[in-house]
């Protein structure tokens, strides 16, 4: 996915590999693994830290992770998304499907894209800071707040990389940052308040 937007990337293993990149994504898998070797590799507070000045963008289970409450008690979520989180929401793994939602990116990007949902997990609240970018079935599938990116589906799956470029992308039309510095109004994007 980077690759095809000229960007280079590595894998994080240790804290240590983070202070060779610019930013991160937290990819799907098992939820409650990545927990376990997050906080096995005492890697949760440098993650948070890190998280407070680059970009984050997490797919599935890395958007749980990303979370701040999970449904589940076996997973210590990080805090960066004001967001609650039921995982597994859709179904097992055989309820998997390709759906088409429609994204507001702003006010001039608006796509229907193909997206997959593998076992996804569900946002059930979302704060008042959360733009969220896309639903399905009247659930956001899609949320930004600032520089951190949380997709409950994976668009690699799909070869869709306009979400890679929101975050990581400085020469995209949606490049999060371009809204602050243009100050773009961002009245097609929703809110739902937190209960």
């Amino acid at each position: 996915m980077f690759s095809r937007l000229g960007i280079e990337s590595c894998s994080v293993k240790v804290s240590s590999d983070l202070d060779k990149v610019d930013g991160l994504v937290l990819p799907g898998g098992e939820s409650t693994t990545i927990s376990l070797l997050l906080d096995s590799n005492n890697m949760n507070k440098t993650l948070i830290d890190f998280g407070k000045s680059y970009p984050v963008m997490g797919t599935c289970a890395g958007l749980i992770m990303m979370a701040k409450t999970v449904s589940d008690a076996r997973i210590k979520p990080l805090g960066l998304l004001d967001i609650v989180v039921d995982r597994n929401a859709y179904g097992r793994q055989i309820q998997s499907s390709k759906e088409m939602v429609r994204y507001n990116f702003n006010e001039q990007t608006k796509i229907d894209l193909s997206t997959t949902l593998i076992r996804a997990p569900k946002i059930i609240k979302v704060s008042k800071k959360i733009n969220v970018l896309g639903k399905f079935d009247g659930t956001p599938v899609a949320v930004l707040s600032g520089h951190h990116l949380g997709l409950t589906f994976h668009p690699e799956l799909d070869e869709i990389n306009i979400f890679h470029q929101i975050l990581f992308d400085s020469q995209s039309e949606v490049f999060y940052k371009k809204k602050v510095e243009n100050s773009i109004p961002n009245m097609s994007l929703e809110r739902l308040d937190v209960e």
